[in-house]
């Protein structure tokens, strides 16, 4: 069961990640088209500024997602790092419930604001501004998924002593510990 949960969030995240190429590259093309036509021809589109703001927004929670699955947030682990393997299980439950307790501050917050947004219409595009605001619905669901997820093998006992500590020191050393996982999985 726990490895078709993992299979599904692994699927989930690749799915945001294909996702976050897509809208990097919309917003590129729209930004850039924006600068050629404005420096070239004297005109633009107008609506590319209010879209490419709104991708910029959506690809900020989105990632956000992708790195809490991947334990990709700074972090120090000073203290919880020298712990043994229960004061480190305790940590890391405590962690997890505050995560959990954020990510429904942030769905309450986004959920009120994109109910008052719903009837506002963007500046330019004439959309709902409630599509702005959903972003931190999405992340906040996503969210709560993954800190329960990540409760749920803590309790069920299914976490090594390396899952326990769940932050990195600095990006150099994160992106070292996810190159040498890339090359164990192949």
């Amino acid at each position: 069961m726990t490895d078709m949960i993992d299979n599904a969030a692994a699927a989930y995240c690749k799915g945001l990640e294909l996702l976050l190429v897509a809208l990097l590259a919309v917003m590129v093309v729209m930004v850039f088209g924006n600068v050629v036509l404005r420096y070239g021809f004297n005109s633009g589109i107008t609506v590319s500024e209010e879209l490419s703001r709104w991708a910029f927004v959506w690809m900020t929670f989105l990632g956000a997602i992708v790195a809490i699955k991947d334990n990709g947030h700074l972090g120090t682990d000073m203290l919880v790092g020298r712990l043994g393997p229960t004061g480190k299980k305790v940590c890391l439950a405590i962690a997890e419930s505050l995560m959990l307790y954020c990510a429904w501050l942030i769905f309450s917050g986004s959920l009120t604001q994109t109910r008052i947004n719903a009837s506002v219409e963007a500046p330019v595009s004439g959309w709902s501004m409630g599509w702005l605001s959903a972003a931190g619905l999405v992340f906040a669901v996503s969210a709560g998924l993954f800190h329960l997820l990540k409760l749920g093998k803590l309790l069920g006992g299914k976490l090594s002593d390396g899952d326990l500590v769940t932050v990195q020191e600095s990006e150099d050393l994160a992106n070292v510990h996810a190159s040498a996982d890339e090359g164990a999985r192949k």
